[in-house]
């Protein structure tokens, strides 16, 4: 249960320069407490009279609150309407009986209250966290207005591929320091406000002594157990969706499992497994069985993180990274701004972007929304959604073709992969000497780029999709568009926890030689996505998916993307240090 918000004055804008008194909304206990001044008096013009209202909060209860957008009163011949603000436009309110500004501004309460609370009962934080969501509270989130192509009869899955991210891990060691700085920078703004006899009612109870949850700990990072929980869940429901492609006895050659070489990657390669091998073993209760699960050194592993290994991309990156943080500042210096006068505390914007941070590790990984995240509104935590999903668009996405160009190994490997099925297929080869599965678990530094090089998650038409093309011929995009504006760019869905991409390959009847009998289906979190390469489809023939999707990157290698061109250097010596420089840089970079 929150801890009820005592009474304060809300600052409230009435039309310009009013001519008599000014109306006060207080912030109370319930709506029956709801405190005004004397009856206030209108703005008067020629023929009507208005009065202008711009507030945030009404009243706010235990668990209830009255959520207020802009509205205005306007009395023409002899009676009121209220104005209210609906979604970027006024809805209007009349009554032959509003004669009095009172009963308009009871009015106004009654309709707020009502759109409040649908709007508050809708609006779950926990869909809001970018890329730190849990996949359980997004991944029923897929694009309404698309209606996934019905796989022909005839139709059979023979391979299927998997780039799947870690799931929910604990914060970094990095992150857990600047928790437990956070908590002394609140010790000291709580301090502060009782020097200055700041009335400490207007402060959440909690602030004050709040200890970081993983104080103490020296290690993080650490894939935890609703992480286990969604990467084995995810592979019992893969083979419940695809039975006929894990049918099999186990083989290392027939289901290739790969991770990074990060803890969090592998343990949840193994969770995944547990779950898509469960029952088909002789250990435990569970049945369960031992599998392989193959990972390759951080210093050379182009597949699935090839933006540690792409030495342009990590200069690039470190010459964006301020920019971004510029890009960031108006919403932390807006957001700042609006939580010092919300709560008297003398807060800075790193204040506001830990306390975001909090709000993401509390919603996401112990479901408390009532702590760091009841401090923002709603409008508040979409703009620093937005601001997260900003950086990941820049750094890891569509801002710069070489954010994604650097993972065509991992595009070229997928393809090999079903290249070999179909081989496989046509030589007709006998069950259990040919791969069915190619599955991988790296990060979101892995799961963007790879989206991206298909071509998801763009702005526009996916049939006739202008971005798609720019991308091809590696032109710049546009920033995904501020808040309330929609956007197709959201982390949450992208590469929330144990966000994932399958491409499923059919074999398909074809009478028709001359036309393909071998169809790509993909699916973003196991929904059907459109790819604007197969023409807003999900599923499509091999050939076009090569065609159209893949040959446009093929233009360089990863070597040509990812490696300045060096003079050659005199002796062995040097060229020892340029590789251990090279190594240690490395080993240090903490992935997603």
């Amino acid at each position: 249960m929150l801890d009820p918000l005592q009474a304060r004055p809300l600052s409230v804008n009435l039309c310009p320069k009013p001519r008599r008194r000014e109306l006060i909304l207080f912030q109370a206990h319930s709506l029956s407490k709801l405190t005004l001044s004397q009856p206030f008096l209108p703005r008067v013009s020629k023929a009507c009279v208005e009065i202008c209202c711009d507030s945030d909060f009404v009243a706010d209860g235990l668990n209830f609150c009255v959520r207020f957008v802009p509205f205005f009163f306007s009395r023409c011949k002899k009676r009121w309407f209220v104005y209210y603000s609906v979604d970027g436009g006024f809805c209007r309110v009349q009554s032959k009986r509003m004669k009095k500004p009172i009963v308009a501004l009871l009015m106004v309460i009654f309709f707020s209250a009502f759109n409040c609370f649908n709007a508050e009962e809708a609006f779950d934080v926990r869909k809001h966290l970018s890329t730190v969501s849990r996949y359980g509270a997004v991944k029923e989130i897929a694009n309404g207005n698309f209606i996934p192509s019905k796989v022909p009869e005839g139709c059979v899955p023979t391979h299927l591929n998997l780039v799947a991210r870690h799931g929910t891990r604990s914060p970094t060691k990095k992150r857990i320091r600047e928790l437990d700085n956070l908590s002394l920078r609140l010790e000291d703004l709580i301090k502060d406000a009782r020097r200055r006899n700041l009335h400490l009612e207007r402060v959440p109870s909690w602030l004050d002594g709040w200890k970081s949850p993983w104080q103490g700990r020296l290690k993080g990072g650490e894939l935890i157990s609703k992480g286990e929980e969604e990467l084995y869940d995810l592979g019992l429901k893969i083979r419940e969706k695809f039975p006929s492609l894990f049918d099999e006895e186990y083989h290392p050659n027939i289901y290739t499992i790969r991770a990074t070489q990060v803890p969090r990657a592998s343990a949840s390669a193994v969770a995944f497994g547990m779950g898509l091998f469960s029952g088909n073993g002789s250990l435990g209760p569970g049945k369960h069985r031992a599998f392989s699960v193959i990972s390759e050194s951080r210093a050379s592993d182009i597949m699935l993180r090839f933006h540690d290994c792409c030495h342009n991309y990590k200069h690039f990156r470190e010459k964006q990274e301020p920019a971004v943080n510029k890009l960031k500042e108006p919403v932390l210096n807006e957001i700042t701004s609006a939580l010092i006068g919300r709560y008297g505390l003398n807060f800075t914007r790193q204040d506001i972007s830990s306390l975001w941070f909090l709000c993401k590790q509390e919603a996401s990984l112990l479901d408390i929304t009532n702590q760091a995240c009841s401090l923002f509104g709603p409008s508040e935590i979409m703009l620093l959604e937005w601001t997260d999903d900003l950086e990941a668009y820049i750094l890891k996405g569509y801002g710069n073709s070489l954010n994604y160009r650097m993972g065509l190994p991992l595009l070229e490997d997928v393809v090999q992969s079903m290249e070999q099925a179909i081989q496989a297929e046509e030589e007709r080869r006998p069950p259990g000497s040919f791969e069915k599965a190619r599955l991988r678990f790296a990060h979101a530094e892995t799961i963007i780029p790879f989206s991206c090089l298909l071509g998801l998650f763009l702005d526009g038409s996916a049939v006739d999709n202008v971005e798609f093309k720019k991308i091809q011929k590696e032109q710049p995009l546009q920033l995904p568009p501020k808040p309330p504006q929609k956007r197709t760019w959201r982390g949450s869905t992208l590469a929330p926890f144990a966000g994932n991409n399958m491409l499923i390959l059919y074999s398909c009847p074809a009478q028709d030689k001359s036309k393909s009998k071998h169809f790509v289906q993909v699916l973003h979190n196991e929904h059907p996505i459109p790819m604007p390469g197969c023409d807003g489809s999900d599923f499509c023939s091999f050939e076009v998916f090569k065609e159209k999707i893949v040959a446009p990157h093929q233009k360089h290698d990863y070597d040509t993307v990812c490696n300045p061109k060096q003079e050659p250097s005199s002796g062995s010596m040097y060229q020892m240090f340029q590789w251990l420089f090279s190594l240690s840089k490395d080993l240090s970079i903490d992935p997603v």
